[in-house]
């Protein structure tokens, strides 16, 4: 592939419509303000006008790209008025994410993002092939895996030549995901969204009126309505999160991790094995009293317009205890199997503060001015104190070896495990009433993606931050062969 090639020319499509979506909003009010005056034909005219121009820039854009595979590197001009270029050496590629979108899929054609070494954080971090056919895509892939092969010794590469699949959703798997995500809040936020961009033209006094109308109907007739409306939501959710996680296999594929899934928009990521910096397990409250687990790995690819490459989920559903006996093997020395040290019980009463500091007022308020209502009041003081009770019995955390694991609770339970030569930093806070308890705060960070990741755990015993921060003082190329057991 020295010759240089054009995408498919649905990129142009594909560029256009991309350019369409940033400018929708101000087409729409420019027509509909246009329409209601006497000049209407000029907006209707420079609206046609804008969308030609777009339509010229997408073509042009596809035109003047190209790409070619010479020594070793990927190399790609562009730009329409200025022609830039851009040579990667595959030595510096992560890894490549294809995904197969509406416009690609049925012509057999492929998108493909490459993923650079030291391209975090970078909104240029990345290259990015719309349109290209699955035969270009795998030689692109085949020649990343034979100059990976060229650095890997005898051993290593009989290692790497293996094709394992580690996991395969099943049907009943995907419906129990998809029926206990949190994808209701997402639907109502976009649906919110959405319609206050055309805040200016949807008559809300008028919506308003006939909402009180309607709340003369009766609460029967109300509470039915909601209810309805919400299991609406509730099945858009499903669907959506059925769509994206249909056929989702995780395959260890020589040195790496590659997971395909999505029904309608096929995706593959790549993550190198070596480029993974914690392991984050997550128990959301729906699933947690069955014992299944979310598995994502945060790695340290991604940019600041790709984040979801930096925090990948590998395991979507799964029994928690197979966790270990899954990605055990390939993780080397990572352990999942061990017991972490809780917060003090002294602790309790710092996690009752904060989180009935904001629902206390409101209760008081509750009981006094809405006396028919003062249950209300009283329900948010008690899940309060049911919620800092949850948040106090996930706080935790463990040394193993050369690991730390921290566990917390944000609304769901997560568990990040860390590797010490993957820490970027561990910092201890400490106010006046944490001091006078002999508590401190704990926030460890990993690079992962444009902002990094990590944990945080609040009101751990000092004495126990104290030795976190001796076991990652030493010197990083012997790691410290520490093990510290839970403490009740």
């Amino acid at each position: 592939m020295s010759e240089a090639k054009r995408l498919h020319p649905v990129a142009a499509l594909i560029h256009a419509l991309r350019q369409l979506k940033e400018l929708l909003i101000p087409l729409l009010l420019f027509v509909v303000f246009g329409s209601r005056g006497s000049g209407s034909l000029f907006y209707l005219a420079a609206s046609a006008g804008t969308l030609i121009i777009v339509i010229g820039f997408g073509i042009l854009t596809w035109y003047r790209f190209t790409y070619r595979i010479e020594n070793r590197e990927l190399r790609i001009e562009h730009g329409i008025f200025i022609r830039r270029k851009r040579y990667i050496p595959f030595e510096r590629i992560q890894s490549l994410d294809i995904s197969e979108g509406l416009l690609q899929r049925p012509l057999g054609l492929v998108k493909i993002k490459v993923e650079t070494a030291g391209g975090a954080g970078s909104e240029d971090a990345e290259a990015v092939l719309a349109a290209v056919t699955k035969e270009d895509a795998a030689f692109i892939h085949e020649m990343l895996v034979s100059v990976k092969k060229g650095r890997l010794s005898a051993s290593e590469e009989a290692e790497a030549e293996a094709e394992t699949i580690l996991y395969r959703i099943t049907l009943r798997e995907l419906l129990l995901l998809a029926s206990t995500s949190g994808g209701v809040g997402v639907v109502i936020s976009a649906v919110f969204a959405f319609v206050f961009q055309f805040e200016e033209f949807i008559p809300y006094e008028t919506v308003f009126k006939g909402l009180e109308d309607f709340a003369s109907l009766g609460l029967i007739i109300i509470t039915g309505v909601i209810f309805l409306g919400f299991l609406l939501v509730w099945v858009i959710s499903v669907l959506s999160t059925m769509l994206k996680y249909a056929n989702f296999t995780l395959k260890k594929v020589e040195n790496d991790f590659i997971i395909t899934r999505g029904l309608l928009e096929k995706r593959q990521f790549t993550i190198p094995l070596n480029r993974i910096q914690a392991v984050r397990i997550s128990e959301n409250p729906l699933r947690q009293p069955f014992g299944l687990a979310s598995v994502f790995l945060e790695s340290a690819g991604g940019s600041a317009v790709n984040e979801e490459s930096a925090k990948v989920i590998v395991l979507p559903i799964i029994k928690k205890g197979r966790v270990p006996k899954l990605l055990g093997p390939y993780l080397k020395e990572c352990e999942f199997e061990w017991s972490l040290a809780p917060a003090p019980k002294r602790a309790f009463r710092r996690y009752l503060f904060r989180s009935s500091i904001m629902t206390l007022p409101l209760a008081v308020f509750f009981v006094i001015f809405f006396r028919p209502w003062s249950w209300i009041g009283l329900l948010l003081l008690a899940a309060s104190f049911l919620w800092a009770w949850l948040e106090f019995r996930a706080a935790g955390w463990g040394l193993h070896g050369g690991y730390l694991a921290l566990r917390f609770r944000t609304i769901g339970k997560n568990t990040v495990i860390m590797k010490k030569e993957k820490v970027q930093s561990i910092s201890v806070k400490q106010s006046h009433f944490q001091r006078k308890k002999q508590l401190a705060t704990i926030e460890v960070v990993v690079k992962s993606g444009h902002s990094g990741s990590g944990g945080k755990v609040a009101d751990l015993e000092c004495g126990d931050m104290e030795r976190i921060f001796r076991w990652y003082s030493r010197e990083q190329g012997s790691p410290a062969n520490v093990e510290l057991a839970g403490r009740e």
